[in-house]
């Protein structure tokens, strides 16, 4: 039976919804998050424009007036009007509250029914809020937030990567080294963090994940947190940032590897590591990762870049 595609676009008289899953990444977006974006758009001199736009992701929860309006004032309040580090998006950008909104999907679409004319009339776009019939509006908002709440959870960009050729065992958690070459040609040493989270090693129903993923290619290193649930993706400056290696064993080494599992969602695998076994293996860990660093050296001009492709186990 052939599945309906989700329906992302939502007319109301005058303006337009438009809903969309987004994947941010730290140090290329603003941050590392994902999550979904509700845009209210319309035809403004010619061209589409996005009108507001609500930002419903795991950390962003944001809404913006005009985000495509250059001309738009600052609205914020007197007292701040001289601060010399006042940032320009001042009355512009406004964050929800996650305790006082609740989730801020369900509060987008509150907020859309009682107050989208007056939103659109700060956003600078008064006469698109003449046209507007909220009733109107107001008619497609369920099915606007049924598709954000889909989006949400079924288009979340989650990886499963090989578990690695070299596996060092450390109380509750294992390191699995690879040598990784996307299809495009990055790649590098990659240093996988791993758990069992559903019973022990050796049990059948054991499901042993990766909680963390430092990936040293050489064109685009990042790390992930929680690559199978949250994969908030992070990109290192490549200025500050030169032996990527290096960094990952500062923080294992430095004892930053429980706080990095706990941000990824894991904080009960945090709370047991056993620091003594963590440190025990590192010796033998970083030798093995230096011996990968130079070999792809030797064979493609890469540190850790093996020369054949290495597809993760799950490729969408």
């Amino acid at each position: 039976m052939a599945s309906t595609e989700l329906k992302t676009r939502f007319e109301a008289g005058p303006v337009t919804f438009v809903v969309r899953h987004e994947l941010w990444d730290g140090n290329i977006q603003d941050h590392a998050d994902q999550g979904v974006a509700i845009m209210v758009a319309a035809e403004v001199d010619g061209k589409q424009t996005n009108l507001l736009r609500f930002n419903c992701f795991d950390i962003e929860k944001s809404y913006i007036y005009g985000p495509e309006n250059r001309d738009l004032k600052s609205d914020g309040p007197m007292m701040l009007q001289d601060m010399e580090y006042a940032p320009t998006g001042i009355g512009k950008l406004y964050r929800m509250d996650p305790i006082a909104d609740g989730n801020p999907i369900s509060w987008t679409i509150k907020t859309l029914a009682k107050k989208l004319p007056d939103m659109l009339i700060r956003a600078g776009y008064s006469e698109i809020a003449e046209k507007l019939d909220l009733e109107e509006a107001v008619m497609v908002l369920p099915e606007l937030e049924s598709s954000a709440v889909e989006l949400f959870s079924t288009k979340r960009n989650t990886v499963k990567h090989n578990r690695g050729t070299d596996i060092f065992e450390a109380g509750n958690i294992r390191f699995g080294l690879e040598m990784r070459r996307l299809p495009v040609g990055d790649g590098g040493l990659a240093i996988h963090v791993l758990a069992d989270l559903a019973g022990s090693q050796g049990k059948s129903f054991s499901e042993e994940t990766e909680i963390m993923a430092f990936d040293c290619f050489w064109d685009g290193p990042h790390y992930h947190y929680g690559p199978r649930n949250k994969n908030h993706r992070i990109y290192w400056d490549r200025t500050l940032v030169t032996d990527y290696l290096g960094w990952v064993l500062d923080k294992i080494d430095g004892k930053k590897l429980g706080a990095m599992i706990e941000r990824a969602g894991y904080p009960g695998i945090a709370a047991d590591l056993d620091q003594d076994m963590i440190d025990a293996v590192l010796p033998a860990l970083t030798t093995k990762a230096r011996e990968m660093l130079a070999l792809g050296e030797s064979l493609t001009g890469h540190p850790g870049l093996p020369a054949d492709v290495t597809p993760n186990l799950v490729t969408d």
